[in-house]
């Protein structure tokens, strides 16, 4: 039904930047809220930033100031502008977005399957 689909991971070194990007395909009469999530190996998915519908968005601490989400509503699609990286960053990245599918009646949660981003020397 509906795909998410990221592009942008890769290597980088320290203090370089990234610029993820989730397109939302399918069906979809509207998104709300768009997030971006990561996972390093032996950890837990975190959420790394979100951005509502209004376009308010909100980022966890230890990527406050150095990341930035936005969204293009005409391309169904969320960016993330990942400045100053650091070896800590390194995860594989997961885009969600929550939305409303033609013939539905609620929103749903969908998710794309990865971008791995490596952060090292």
């Amino acid at each position: 039904q509906v795909q998410l689909v990221e592009s942008g991971g890769g290597l980088v070194q320290p203090g370089g930047s990234l610029r993820l990007s989730c397109a939302a395909s399918g069906s979809i009469f509207s998104i709300n809220g768009m997030g971006w999530y990561r996972q390093a190996p032996g950890k837990q998915r975190e959420l790394v930033a979100h951005i509502a519908s209004d376009g308010s968005t909100s980022y966890r601490d230890s990527v406050k100031g150095r990341f930035i989400i936005s969204r293009d509503n005409a391309r169904n699609t969320v960016y993330l502008q990942m400045n100053s990286l650091k070896p800590e960053d390194t995860a594989v990245y997961s885009c969600n977005a929550r939305l409303h599918m033609y013939g539905g009646t609620v929103y749903n949660d969908y998710w794309g399957q990865g971008t791995q981003v490596t952060v090292s020397s």
